[in-house]
């Protein structure tokens, strides 16, 4: 027609503007003005306001009041754990098909309920699909009724506490609470404010799907403290924490010495790596970026690697991209300064910045943000500020991208765009981190396992793994109960090695002198200190090394450069080097066995045994080398995904007293097959026949380094092991004392920990416990030593 005018779809799109909201969230404040508007605790299956109690109030993205919620105190933490300890009894001996009825039933009231739940989350600024949760409880409830099926030997911990600080997601928060629920635990919730009104719905829809009374409980506080004070009540049996560092830190530290073994998740603060190489679909790969970095909220921190070939193409679509952005709001003003503070500094040190306006000059809204250039060690990059900041760094090849991935301090998650699938599958493998998606990013699904590395989290969520969290072999002994000791962690091991002094000897007799096993040489001490080891008798049999930090320092430096090459390794190949160390055991189990009966005072039929035993671990540890169970999880959407078993890395084990030789094969066997590196430290009071042991592993072809003993005071060792940071995990064996202070100094730098009050499992039997031919035990050693990595590959 004459005159007319037709536009393209771009210049509509352009046009466009945002409807009307139509969220009124009627249905989530009908349910608050139930409740009055004021939250109470949910104890005993219902919710209880008792008098007297402080409030605080929740405010929506508008400032609005939303609600109150109550702070518990002492009493109210007492009453809500006293009723999970009532409840743990008849929950955990339903059958399996009776604890999955309340999950499934669960599901279908939150789908029934789905606008209130999902308007409650707008309102408290948690939000959360409630498809998600749906498929949360349907997925859990299939393992509840599965549990004594596929899981046999393992028993649930008991009360479990699961603690959320005030920046975590809802989803994140009933990740840790469905598991615990379904394998027979009972569970106290400390939700952060934002969670708490949805955590308490979700409580409710639980009651009246038909949870019996007592099995989950909801108490809610001023701050994360609350949660220190629910694991020292002394029915607590577990507790796991979901959020940022700081608090995660500050629970773990109040909690040391109190018995209660703490697992954190954290991927607030995790900075993700998202790299795109040159082979990558360019545009995908910015959409992603745009998609999710630029959020008003997201799970982690970002850091953009490009390939040098691309970097014009990808920051010409950014700039193209941003150019229609508006301000995002920040959370507080706080925020706001540090936001500032990053971009000046990123700015002072060369990067240029790239915004689609200039900030306002006050305020919480800040424009998104591309800083071009940065260096690896800028704070934007490993520690970026909680905002619309995205630091771009460039590489030339893709061993230097995974080298710079790798860089971060964090292992959360990783996102990787390349239509290479060699060069992906690489990548992934490569990668030191729990969860990778190819081509996509920020895919969830409870069947698949992530586990935190390095400062990102020391436990697995999600998956199969994620429930054994929550479990324990029926052989095994929890912690025992107590409160902290008094103990001053600065002065804790630190007493320096003392020179030996001569005293004369008996001419017939003379006492030999052993060596460590550092890089796979025998070697003295560092100190030069060496220390007595007596008979039972009180005669002085030979003299070992007084080893100390640096000569755990020595030892790691040698299992940072021997780890990664054997991991690499195939699994055959670790197989046949621990069959050809079990054979070679084989041939020296005389002088063993003189060394154990001599030094523990055994007979020679109970060292006969020990040592018989020693070779039979061995043997079955190569048999599982190549019999890992890694899987393909079964989605409820389109695309592949990968669950992979990875070697935790460098781990610090102190060895028991309880067995001399035993112990140490079914430890290093474990750790050992799985890809690890391992620093030993041999019982102080008999660690002839470790050292003895070291002879055979220098005729082994296990490489140097691999394996490093080292003997000395156990305090002295336990404390270098804590505090080097390259150590990702220390399975200790020893004193209360020495738990409560891995508890406490492991909370910075984050360290998985296993530990053992050996007292009290000895008066136990525990002794005789590493004899015993227990699946369960030799599964829970296949797991501590292992980590999960998850990778989602999308098909369409």
């Amino acid at each position: 027609m004459a005159g007319s005018t037709t536009k393209t779809v771009f210049e509509i799109f352009q046009t466009m503007d945002y409807g009307p909201s139509n969220s009124t969230f009627s249905t989530a404040q009908s349910w608050l003005e139930l409740q009055d508007a004021s939250l109470g605790l949910f104890v005993e299956g219902k919710f209880a306001h008792p008098a007297g109690r402080q409030t605080r109030s929740l405010t929506d993205s508008t400032g609005r009041t939303v609600c109150s919620l109550m702070c518990a105190v002492e009493e109210d933490v007492s009453g809500s754990v006293s009723s999970a300890a009532k409840g743990l009894k008849g929950w955990s001996e339903l059958s399996c098909h009776q604890r999955a009825q309340p999950l499934l039933r669960l599901a279908g009231a939150l789908q029934r309920h789905s606008q209130c739940v999902s308007e409650l989350c707008e309102l408290s600024q948690s939000p959360c699909s409630p498809a998600a949760l749906v498929r949360l409880a349907q997925y859990y409830a299939g393992w509840a009724q599965l549990r004594d099926t596929l899981i046999p030997d393992w028993i649930p911990r008991g009360v479990v506490a699961v603690v959320g600080s005030e920046d975590c997601s809802l989803y994140s928060l009933w990740l840790k609470i469905l598991p615990a629920l379904a394998v027979g635990n009972t569970v106290v919730v400390v939700p952060g404010m934002p969670t708490a009104p949805p955590s308490l719905l979700l409580a409710q829809l639980f009651g009246e799907a038909g949870l019996p009374v007592g099995v989950l409980n909801v108490i809610t506080g001023s701050d994360v403290s609350l949660g220190a004070k629910v694991a020292q009540n002394p029915n607590m049996a577990y507790m796991t924490f979901t959020g940022n560092k700081q608090d995660a830190e500050a629970l773990c530290r109040q909690t040391a010495g109190w018995g209660v073994p703490v697992s954190v998740s954290l991927s607030l603060d995790s900075v993700c790596p998202y790299i795109i190489f040159e082979s990558a679909d360019i545009d995908s790969a910015v959409d992603g970026v745009m998609e999710t970095v630029f959020k008003k909220r997201r799970e982690c921190q970002w850091a953009l690697y490009v390939q040098e070939s691309v970097l014009k193409s990808v920051v010409a679509r950014l700039k193209l991209r941003l150019a229609g952005m508006k301000s995002i709001p920040l959370q507080s003003e706080a925020h706001r300064a540090l936001v500032d503070t990053a971009v000046q500094e990123a700015e002072r040190q060369g990067a240029t910045i790239i915004q689609p306006c200039p900030p306002p000059t006050s305020g919480t809204l800040y424009p998104p943000t591309l800083l071009c250039g940065v260096a690896p060690s800028c704070q934007a990059v490993v520690c970026p500020a909680p905002g619309p900041i995205l630091p771009l760094l460039t590489f030339r090849g893709p061993g230097e991208g995974v080298t710079l991935g790798n860089h971060s301090s964090h292992g959360h998650a990783a996102s990787i765009w390349t239509e290479d699938l060699t060069l992906a599958l690489e990548t992934t493998k490569s990668l030191s981190v729990g969860s990778v998606w190819v081509n996509s990013l920020s895919v969830s699904d409870p069947s698949l396992s992530l586990s935190g590395r390095k400062n990102s989290g020391n436990c697995t969520d999600g998956g199969r793994e994620g429930l054994y969290q929550f479990l324990r072999p029926s052989s095994s002994f929890p912690l025992p109960r107590s409160s902290p000791c008094a103990l001053d962690y600065g002065a804790f091991g630190a007493a320096a090695a003392k020179a030996s002094v001569p005293e004369g000897f008996d001419s017939s007799s003379i006492p030999r002198s052993y060596s460590h096993l550092v890089a796979g040489r025998s070697c003295k001490a560092d100190s030069g200190c060496s220390r007595a080891v007596l008979s039972p008798e009180g005669a002085v049999l030979a003299h070992c090394p007084d080893g100390g930090r640096k000569d755990v320092r020595n030892a790691v430096e040698a299992a940072i450069k021997a780890q990664p090459s054997w991991m690499k390794k195939s699994p055959s190949a670790r197989a046949q080097s621990l069959y050809s160390l079990a054979g070679l055991l084989v041939q020296k189990r005389q002088p063993l066995v003189t060394s154990i009966q001599t030094q523990t005072g055994l007979t020679l039929e109970e060292a006969n045994q020990e040592v018989d035993l020693s070779i039979s671990r061995l043997y079955e540890w190569a048999a599982r080398c190549d019999k890992d169970m890694c899987g393909v999880p079964l989605l409820p959407q389109s695309g592949s995904a990968l669950s992979i078993s990875e070697p935790v890395g460098v781990l610090g084990v102190v060895l028991p007293d309880s067995k001399s030789l035993l112990p140490l094969v079914s430890l290093l066997g474990a750790a050992v097959a799985m890809g690890n590196a391992v620093v030993m430290v041999p019982s102080e009071k008999y660690p002839l026949p470790a050292l003895e042991f070291i002879q055979i592993l220098q005729s082994s072809d296990l490489p140097g380094g691999v394996v490093s003993i080292i003997s000395g005071g156990r305090d002295q060792l336990t404390q270098a092991l804590a505090n080097h940071s390259v150590i990702q995990a220390v399975w200790y064996w020893g004193s209360k004392k020495g738990c409560q202070f891995l508890q406490h100094t492991c909370a910075s730098p984050l360290k998985r920990l296993w530990l053992h009050c050996e007292g009290d499992e000895q008066k136990a039997g525990e002794g005789g416990l590493w004899s015993l031919p227990q699946p369960s035990l030799m599964e829970e050693m296949w797991r501590q030593a292992v980590v999960w990595k998850s990778v989602w590959i999308p098909t369409a």
